[in-house]
């Protein structure tokens, strides 16, 4: 099945090798604060690998307000100066921390509860 394009996000980051990751995860954690989702730009190698990891620090900016983050990565061709050019387009989605298992439950030495157990069984 071929999905459609994704709608671009509200808030396009575009990331050079040059971006210091510090000060991207910042704005993107600003705009996730905001808004459900952000959209990073990278072209290359070395600006792909900055992306990624401000993609990391937000997520570590935002675990504290109960944010966690989905990242969707796909190709996209954008033109600069004429020419076109392919680029990694990192959708970056907002959502809630899970709320950990209550205290009664860790000290009764029940196992956890996990969402996936049932995937892959018949």
């Amino acid at each position: 099945m071929i999905e459609p394009p994704r709608t671009p996000a509200s808030s396009v980051l575009k990331v050079s090798a040059h971006s210091n990751p510090n000060s991207v995860a910042g704005a993107l954690a600003g705009v996730l604060r905001e808004r459900p989702a952000a959209e990073l730009q990278a072209i290359g190698a070395g600006a792909t690998n900055q992306a990624v990891k401000a993609i990391a620090i937000a997520r570590s900016y935002l675990h504290a307000g109960g944010i966690d983050l989905v990242c969707v990565p796909e190709f996209t061709d954008v033109e600069i100066e004429g020419n076109v050019r392919t680029a990694i387009r990192l959708l970056v989605e907002r959502r809630t921390v899970a709320a950990p298992a209550p205290l009664e439950a860790q000290a009764s030495g029940e196992p956890a509860s996990d969402p996936h157990a049932s995937e892959g069984k018949s």
